[in-house]
């Protein structure tokens, strides 16, 4: 049980980690040679300009500017200087909007902070409860300031507090979240009516085609939609599976890269030609000239991709009973991806396309039939996998202990028995260890998420996040509460009668606060920091700079700009909202750490997404209900919990009081969900023929089937120029701007 002094030592070695790497970023972000690390949107933008090709020999590599290095915290302000509009602009709604959900939680828990802090802290804090009990429950300083030290038949005023402030929380909670969602609401239709025409917005995906004997798929999807949306149909692209072509181009690409690389290693030492082994890795196998060997290979590689793409094009089994149907008008493919088809509810089913760039194409070549069951076995399989996870969690955990060191290495015990290694793996340790599970655990949601076939990889991250919000639901929050707790209070269940039993448990959920705090400090400050350092993107891009650059191109390709991670960084917010709400009313203490979180997080992903991440898609911050859903599904957890702990200390008058709240959550969030929800999930017809109108007054002359015509071909079929001139179609203008004063 880490106490008051562990939590100081953890929160001081944090605090130093966190100093230590925002100083190392504040020192690599200003040296000509990280500038494509570090700055890598305006590069793609077209705005920057290496700063390595011009000045002395040292000035292109080391910044030898002295009063650069006095200013080198001046990123934090700056990053939060561009208003949201021109942000907007510059990366999308998508990421404007992400930003949003930190502004949010702060908005919430800093005056729930404040008022947990003056009147319920005291309220706990003023009772001798756990001291009393030392002898029977493991316990610390920092519980003293939670509900564990009010006893049992207490005066009512003291349960009141907390039923009050319960209400109060859940009340300001719910406002904020009326308010964003309505806002973001806004801003949503806002930015579908300016932006700018995208391929997406004529266009609706057509699955679960029918077979007819007489027709082709081509000439069956041509013909129902000349009959039944006449005046609207322009033209449609089939779905092909080409993923065994898809795979013989990135092998190449592969190939191509090894290559250069070899050329590149030979033109710098011409004296001798670079050899390899052919076998296992490079490890084993016959010894033979590496160009020749790829360029060989490449060539082999050229003809079955010639062979596989003739193949492709002309076999019926790789055409799929599924295409991208584009119209001559935005209510035109408003009116089809928004209403059914035939009177057969499971055939033509239709539904907006995603943005080229969005379209997830492996997937794209899964049968429709098959859906139901992938997402059956995934939903078993996640369930199995929440449920015996906790099982590694827990032995790792106990094995990352005091307890649990001694007895695996026991000549370790006069080590770890020092105050400041104690201290250090109390508060520091059983952080370390949950964050390294759960980077794992990322990888397997997003590989289920991807068997389960959806087809855009905005869809695939929202489930993915779904998902592991669950997880750390269930294994982290409950998991660690219930194991942590049976663990280390099991001497004094042992001990007790069976109907003290409730009562321990009502005094121990709350002492698992400090195992969150140091988990929060560990995750939430440490973790934000490495998050701006970007150390592995370095590295990589350094090594590919020193052997494998070539070209300004190559340059270019080697760097890493990355995206948001929406799928990994979203359910991390949303547990910081989980854990605020429950341990608002039970152990205030926490509230402090998660708003340096907040605070944090926001100015850097601020600068990130300002300077560094070129996202994937734009979705339209189509994510937001979800947030909302979550937060709501926490305060409800947080309910139940307070009524659960309340009623284990017999607070027969307060407790009943509570039942209210969480129906009167849910009907706030059904409220919501039916006053907003639909600007997320329809496009208005009224804004779809408004559009139209504006678009034909200004350009009359328009021949979209000629801009639709190849936006949803597979892109192993488009080649270099169509592929460049399509990306350039799908990527938001370059920010236009009178003062370059936010530009680094």
């Amino acid at each position: 049980m880490a106490t008051l002094e562990d939590i100081g030592v953890s929160a001081a070695l944090n605090i130093l980690t966190t100093f230590i790497i925002l100083i190392a970023f504040a020192i690599l972000r200003i040296q000509p040679f990280n500038d494509r690390v570090y700055f890598p949107k305006w590069y793609l933008k077209g705005i920057r300009s290496s700063p390595t090709h011009s000045g002395a020999l040292d000035r292109k590599f080391v910044n030898s500017d002295c009063r650069s290095y006095l200013r080198f915290l001046n990123w934090m302000p700056a990053a939060c200087m561009m208003p949201e509009r021109e942000l907007i602009e510059h990366a999308g709604l998508d990421s404007a909007v992400y930003l949003r959900i930190y502004l949010m939680g702060l908005k919430i828990f800093v005056p729930i902070t404040f008022l947990a802090c003056t009147v319920l802290a005291p309220v706990n804090f003023t009772n001798s409860t756990l001291c009393k009990a030392a002898k029977n429950l493991t316990s610390s300083d920092i519980d003293k300031l939670s509900t564990s030290n009010i006893p049992p038949e207490s005066e009512s005023c003291r349960f009141w507090a907390h039923t009050v402030l319960a209400y109060v929380f859940t009340f300001w909670t719910c406002y904020v979240l009326m308010k964003e969602y309505e806002k973001v609401a806004a801003m949503r239709l806002q930015f579908l009516s300016a932006e700018k025409r995208r391929p997406d917005q004529f266009t609706v995906l057509v699955r679960n085609v029918p077979p007819d004997p007489d027709e082709s798929v081509s000439e069956l999807v041509e013909h129902f939609f000349l009959v039944n949306h006449q005046d609207h149909y322009l033209t449609h692209q089939l779905v092909i599976n080409a993923n065994k072509l898809a795979k013989l181009v990135k092998k190449k690409k592969k190939m191509q890269n090894w290559q250069v690389y070899y050329q590149n290693k030979y033109e710098r030492n011409n004296s001798k030609r670079p050899v390899m082994k052919t076998g296992f890795l490079g490890l084993c196998g016959k010894r033979v000239d590496a160009i020749d060997h790829h360029t060989s290979e490449i060539k082999k590689l050229s003809g079955k991709i010639a062979d596989e793409r003739k193949r492709v094009v002309s076999d019926p089994q790789s055409i799929m009973p599924a295409a991208f149907v584009s119209f001559k008008t935005r209510w035109g493919a408003a009116v089809c991806a928004q209403t059914q088809q035939t009177r057969d509810p499971t055939m033509w089913l239709t539904e907006w396309a995603p943005e080229p760039r969005d379209v997830y194409w492996k997937n794209m070549a899964i049968p429709y039939v098959s859906l139901r069951i992938r997402r059956l076995i995934i939903g078993a399989a996640f369930f199995f996998l929440t449920l015996f996870f906790m099982i590694p969690i827990a032995f790792v955990q106990s094995l990352a202990s005091i307890e649990g060191i001694e007895k695996a290495a026991p000549f370790l015990k006069r080590l770890v028995e020092t105050k400041f290694i104690k201290s250090v793996i109390q508060g520091f340790l059983p952080g370390i260890v949950l964050k390294l599970f759960l980077i794992f655990l990322q990888m397997i949601l997003m590989i289920m998420s991807k068997y389960e076939g959806f087809v855009s990889l905005s869809s695939l991250e929202r489930r993915s996040a779904s998902r592991y919000y669950i997880f750390k639901l269930v294994n982290v929050l409950l998991g660690s509460v219930i194991n942590g707790n049976a663990f280390e209070q099991l001497n004094s269940f042992i001990k007790q009668s069976a109907n003290e039993i409730p009562k321990t448990v009502g005094v121990a959920i709350p002492i698992k606060a400090t195992f969150f705090i140091t988990y929060v400090m560990v995750d939430g400050w440490a973790g934000i920091a490495l998050e701006i350092l970007r150390l592995q993107p370095l590295i990589i891009y350094h090594l590919k700079n020193s052997f494998l650059v070539k070209t300004e191109r190559d340059r270019e390709e080697a760097m890493d700009p990355g995206s948001m991670g929406f799928h990994t960084g979203e359910p991390r917010i949303q547990f910081y909202f989980l854990l605020g709400l429950v341990y608002a009313t039970v152990t205030p203490l926490l509230l402090p750490f998660i708003i340096v979180f907040f605070v944090l997080a926001y100015v850097v992903f601020h600068h990130q997404i300002i300077n560094v991440y070129n996202q994937e898609y734009e979705s339209g911050a189509a994510f937001w209900p979800d947030v909302h859903e979550r937060v709501i599904a926490a305060l409800v957890i947080s309910q139940l919990l307070l009524m659960g702990l309340l009623s284990t200390k017999e607070a027969a008058q307060s407790t009943p009081f509570l039942i209210a709240l969480p129906i009167l959550t849910i009907w706030f969030h059904r409220f919501c969900t039916g006053r907003y929800k639909s600007a997320f999930v329809k496009y208005p017809l009224q804004e779809a023929m408004t559009k139209d109108t504006i678009e034909r007054a200004m350009e009359p002359n328009l021949n979209l089937k000629d801009y639709l015509q190849n936006a949803y071909i597979h892109p192993v079929f488009k080649t270099d120029d169509e592929d460049g001139s399509r990306e350039n179609e799908n990527v938001l203008i370059p920010t236009k701007r009178q003062s370059r004063r936010n530009i680094p």
